[in-house]
């Protein structure tokens, strides 16, 4: 069984190679990181007040009694009841879904939606390790999103090279992607390249940090010229630029 924080859908793919996509997501529960450097401010159903990322809902434990457990023809019935009358792509984010990555029920998952011609993300920050072992798990675009030390996190903790490098040479078009703000983009520029020296050749895109457009406004200037200055792509966050940090949508 899988915990669940929230499947939801039909909407676009907001941030990343895909974005605008038209997406269901499946959002797990649970995380191996905290990230606090984030500065999501919020407040656990206890009251009690923290900062984490603006996923923190499905990272903190204290939210668990929203999350739903759920088998893999349970998230299939449910991304059915919510689909239009196409196959649009899937994304599986969380949380962290390679917690679940040995779970029978999770590769079901993954394996139905790759052999039914679905388009599927994983939305990793691609510190666990995994094996690439079956020819499905190929097929899918992993969307790296590598925390930096503005995450608070240790590096030890964060950056894991041996996964990184499997999945870049197990998997068509899987990327990296940062998310920088103005204050951090030297220390920034200066991590990343620490990482890509260290595997093989991919795809950067850097995100302005933010839960709120004003936000992601404030940062996106100086993000857009670290891209330019080192070859990187830049990309938005939609959803957060729509939406502010609203769930489901």
């Amino acid at each position: 069984m899988l915990e669940i924080n929230e499947i939801f859908g039909p909407t676009i793919q907001g941030e990343g190679k895909l974005i605008g996509t038209p997406s269901i997501f499946i959002r797990v529960g649970k995380c191996n990181m905290r990230c606090v450097g984030f500065n999501v401010e919020y407040e656990t159903p206890s009251g009690i007040k923290k900062c984490s990322c603006d996923s923190y809902y499905a990272v903190d434990v204290a939210f668990k009694d929203q999350w739903h457990t759920m088998s893999s023809n349970d998230i299939i019935k449910k991304v059915e009841e919510l689909k239009p009358n196409y196959n649009l792509d899937i994304v599986i984010t969380g949380g962290e879904p390679l917690l679940y990555w040995q779970n029978n029920e999770f590769q079901s998952l993954l394996k139905y939606y790759v052999e039914n011609n679905y388009k599927v993300t994983i939305e990793t920050n691609a510190s666990l390790n995994i094996n690439l072992n079956e020819e499905y798990q190929k097929k899918i675009l992993f969307s790296m999103s590598v925390k930096l030390s503005n995450s608070l996190e240790p590096l030890k903790k964060r950056v894991n090279i041996n996964t990184l490098t499997q999945i870049l040479n197990h998997t068509q078009d899987s990327y990296l992607k940062f998310v920088i703000d103005k204050e951090f983009k030297e220390k920034a520029q200066e991590e990343i390249y620490a990482i890509i020296k260290q595997i093989p050749k991919a795809e950067v895109y850097l995100m302005p940090m933010g839960d709120t457009a004003k936000e992601i406004n404030e940062n996106s200037e100086t993000v857009i010229d670290m891209a330019i200055e080192n070859g990187f792509k830049y990309c938005d966050r939609l959803h957060i630029r729509v939406w502010d940090n609203k769930r489901g949508v």
